[in-house]
């Protein structure tokens, strides 16, 4: 039995029984995957694939069970190597970190500041995704940390922080129509036409939420995953814009001007995630803290050893 061995039933569970993908992952063959997974089977005496011929199509009700353990394995082995870097005392390495535009453009700057200070030979990677993708990077490996509002907390092998809370924000060019109206409703925001986030986005649910439950159907012409480009075509004009209230600044967005809108939807919270059962460096550990000053290290190891905060 070896590692490779592991890897090689770990992905292809992962990937659809895809061998040419799994193949491409562990940067091997087809023939060498099928060949690991035939040989730790015959070492174990379990069929852990269903089988179409050649094909894999799914795992028996004994590969289910051996693949839990194969998780927990390769997590250990992961951590091992963690863990003899940093007993080892060596403060340098790469902190991957997978957020969504939002939190990457607007939360994040401060904290990589004063992170880069604390730790000066940690690199970092900076990723930005939507949250199901951060998720999968989390559980995967490929990110150590993953931040966003939506998603993080429906992962049972990811355990998830609250870090803070937030409201949107109604975003008009200066003169628009809605200012003269107070306060603004959502039948209001429902005679124009409305840019926002994609679904799955910066607590887009809760704005579509607010909707559904007034039955007012609102008229969203334009979506996008960027404040940015949602302020962007505001200023020119092509609708009314409901952003996160951290990604407007009075002083560097000329021309528009922002109402508040906690009335008419529900606060957001985002949160940060890591995989259950990883071993945290000192590094990962100061980040977090950084991104969330209330979290204390207790705080953070009770939770990866017994279930989320909420």
């Amino acid at each position: 039995m070896n590692f490779q061995q592991l890897r090689s039933i770990r992905e292809a569970a992962r990937r659809g029984y895809n061998l040419t993908e799994v193949a491409n992952a562990l940067f091997t063959s087809q023939p060498g995957v099928s060949r690991q997974i035939r040989e730790l089977e015959d070492e174990l005496g379990v069929v852990i694939f269903e089988r179409n011929g050649k094909r894999l199509t799914g795992m028996t009700e004994p590969g289910k069970g051996i693949l839990k353990i194969i998780e927990r394995l390769l997590i250990e082995a992961e951590n091992l190597q963690q863990a003899s870097l940093e007993y080892t005392g060596q403060q340098s390495g790469t902190l991957s970190v997978a957020a969504t535009h939002t939190q990457a453009r607007y939360a994040l700057p401060k904290v990589v500041q004063g992170f880069r200070t604390a730790y000066p030979d940690v690199r970092i990677a900076l990723q930005q995704s939507a949250p199901e993708h951060i998720a999968e990077w989390i559980l995967s490996g490929k990110t150590d940390i993953g931040i966003a509002t939506e998603g993080l907390s429906q992962f049972p092998d990811l355990v998830s922080f609250p870090c803070y809370r937030w409201s949107h924000l109604i975003v008009v060019p200066d003169g628009h129509p809605l200012l003269a109206r107070s306060p603004i409703r959502l039948e209001d925001l429902a005679e124009f036409p409305l840019i926002t986030y994609d679904i799955g986005f910066t607590g887009r649910g809760h704005i579509d939420a607010a909707f559904e439950r007034a039955g007012v159907k609102p008229d969203i012409v334009l979506t996008a995953m960027d404040s940015d480009v949602i302020k962007q075509y505001v200023a020119l004009g092509l609708g009314v814009g409901i952003v996160a209230s951290m990604a407007f600044d009075h002083g560097r967005d000329k021309g528009m001007r922002a109402v508040e809108a906690s009335h008419l939807f529900a606060q957001n919270t985002t949160r940060l995630a890591v995989r259950r059962g990883a071993y945290l460096r000192s590094y990962a550990y100061h980040f977090i803290q950084e991104f969330a000053p209330d979290l204390t290290r207790a705080d953070i190891d009770a939770a990866l050893n017994g279930g989320d905060l909420s």
